[in-house]
């Protein structure tokens, strides 16, 4: 166990709601928590504040327990959904709070609180009052007044929810870049799994009270652990297992496949990036390496996503999503996934060794 960072083992229960997660966040590091709605993130980021009170576990940062410390004691701070900005105060007013507390004098404040408006990129706007900035450059000064108290970790609820797709893209940006020139631990609770694949160092998956998967974004997405961890954090299709027979197209191979289906619900998985898509059917699918082949597929929807062609087929009474560079041209198409494209699960969690190989493997 790493002696800097963030050791988290929380336990806490609630009317409809139980909460039991394990984690860590090695010390610098930028993580993401994600999940849907009710999972327990909010409660997970209020429970490290101290907000709450957790009923067993333990909570260690920086190698110290902080668990049953008071919150003004565990040198955390914490940026909320809403921004929580004093209306009565101007932005220096703002920024300073947390200076005056600690009884900085008037000068090291006002050179703090222009050091953080720069790196905020928010120069000049000392004066400005809360009411007459954007829900962008609140955020940034609710930023600004979490770090002027020089915390140990930060953590930030959502920080970007009420912000529109085109400034939300802006400002996660800046987060990473202020992130990564201050060096603080962060903890960043979201919904969006774009925004966490795109910032977080590691990322947490939770559902329903439990981490489900952490890793870094790379990892999860390609190698998600459990089915609800793949299709939760980005689109794919799935398919039972038993499709694999009538499917199979082993090209040029002397070896045959075996198949070795399991007890209980055994399905395959894929993303629709790794989706050939022929539109042709005087030519066979541009494929040489053992893959599936789901021929006559017929396309149900296709919506054009600026780099790509979003596909959704049918297949015997399956859809199967898929990506293309082009527009097909006609109703029927043919797709293909490599085998090595393919995740198995049975009962919704990984098979750690492929069920699916050339015999002799």
């Amino acid at each position: 166990m790493a002696d800097n960072g963030l050791t988290c083992s929380l336990k806490a229960s609630y009317k409809d709601f139980t909460l039991d997660a394990h984690f860590s966040v090695q010390a610098g590091e930028l993580a993401c928590i994600i999940g849907p709605s009710g999972c327990g993130k909010s409660t997970t980021l209020q429970l490290i504040a101290g907000l709450l009170a957790q009923e067993g576990g333990s909570l260690l940062l920086n190698g110290q327990d902080i668990g049953q410390k008071p919150v003004h004691q565990r040198h955390i701070a914490m940026v909320f959904q809403d921004y929580a900005l004093f209306p009565h105060m101007n932005v220096e007013q703002n920024i300073a709070y947390p200076l005056k507390i600690r009884k900085l004098s008037r000068a090291k404040r006002k050179e703090r609180v222009a050091r953080l408006l720069s790196l905020v990129a928010l120069e000049g706007y000392q004066k400005r009052r809360s009411q007459e900035l954007s829900g962008g450059e609140r955020q940034r000064v609710a930023l600004a007044r979490a770090l002027a108290s020089d915390p140990q970790l930060l953590l930030l609820d959502e920080p970007l929810s009420a912000l529109d797709a085109k400034l939300r893209k802006h400002l996660r940006e800046e987060i990473r870049r202020i992130h990564d020139e201050t060096g603080i631990t962060t903890v960043y609770v979201t919904h969006d799994q774009e925004e966490a694949l795109s910032i977080a160092d590691r990322i947490i998956v939770m559902h329903a009270g439990r981490v489900m998967q952490e890793g870094k974004g790379e990892d999860i997405y390609h190698n998600p652990s459990s089915l609800f961890v793949a299709t939760f954090m980005g689109e794919g299709t799935t398919l039972p297992y038993s499709l694999i027979p009538k499917t199979l197209v082993n090209p040029g191979a002397s070896d045959p496949f075996v198949f070795k289906p399991m007890e209980g619900k055994h399905t395959i998985f894929f993303r629709p990036e790794h989706v050939l898509v022929q539109d042709d059917r005087n030519l066979p699918l541009a494929e040489y390496l053992p893959h599936l082949s789901f021929k006559q597929a017929e396309v149900q929807s296709c919506e054009f996503q600026g780099d790509h062609y979003r596909l959704a087929c049918s297949w015997e009474g399956h859809t199967i999503l898929c990506h293309s560079s082009f527009r097909p041209r006609t109703p029927m198409v043919t797709l293909g996934v490599r085998i090595n494209r393919i995740r198995e699960y049975v009962d919704g969690e990984s098979i750690a060794k492929r069920s699916l190989s050339p015999v002799g493997e």
